[in-house]
């Protein structure tokens, strides 16, 4: 079936939720296209990309095997499961206890983690000026937001080093960007001993490895 589809089309560029989609993207050997879009040009606030996204953010896809155009990482993750992952690889079957605890933890990421540690690494990293409050309010939140990852595989644990369940899903595709940019704010992930396991884990898989390549710039 795979051979038979037609490449899905991924605007993205090299960022903690681009690597969302490609590392995904590479786990389903799915066909897909590369279009660069070079958020620090700001090209992604303007046409044609806005016409695929309203929002002007990356990652988006164009999937012309069901013509669905669709942005935001949660829900492309979301997509991509529901529609290529039939035997349940990389996600829980609808209904399952599972299935939720996935829902539940993939929105923990994409409303929590990932705003939080962005804005850390823009007071961190690209403010104009040191701003400590900032610095201070969301390096901390980040870090307490991490000790929620580790409570949550210490609860699962006894399945195995995944977030959910007993295999990896798209909760660890969603995280696993994230989590590789803590060093830029001079945080180790082995800090939480569980979560640097499963870090070391997850992220050498080679999937995750050549969705970390994408796009090449």
């Amino acid at each position: 079936m795979t051979s038979a589809l037609k490449a899905i089309q991924l605007y993205t560029w090299p960022t903690p939720n681009g690597f969302k989609i490609s590392t995904f993207l590479e786990a389903l050997n799915l066909k897909y296209d590369v279009h660069p879009i070079n958020i620090t040009t700001g090209i992604q606030k303007e046409d044609p990309f806005v016409t695929l996204n309203p929002n002007g953010r990356i990652p988006t896809i164009v999937d012309p095997n069901t013509n669905i155009t669709i942005s935001q990482t949660g829900a492309i993750l979301q997509y991509l499961a529901e529609t290529y992952d039939k035997e349940r690889k990389f996600s829980y079957e609808q209904g399952t206890p599972e299935y939720w605890k996935q829902i539940e933890y993939l929105t923990f990421q994409v409303a929590e983690n990932g705003p939080i540690q962005g804005q850390a690494h823009h007071f961190v990293l690209y403010a104009p000026e040191k701003i400590e409050y900032g610095v201070k309010r969301y390096v901390n939140d980040t870090k307490r937001i991490y000790g929620v990852f580790e409570e949550i595989l210490r609860r699962n644990k006894e399945n195995g080093l995944y977030l959910v369940g007993n295999h990896y899903s798209i909760v660890d595709f969603a995280l696993v960007g994230w989590a590789s940019r803590l060093e830029r704010l001079e945080i180790d992930v082995h800090d939480w001993p569980l979560l640097g396991q499963w870090f070391d884990n997850f992220s050498n898989e080679p999937y995750v490895q050549k969705g970390f390549q994408v796009p090449k710039i």
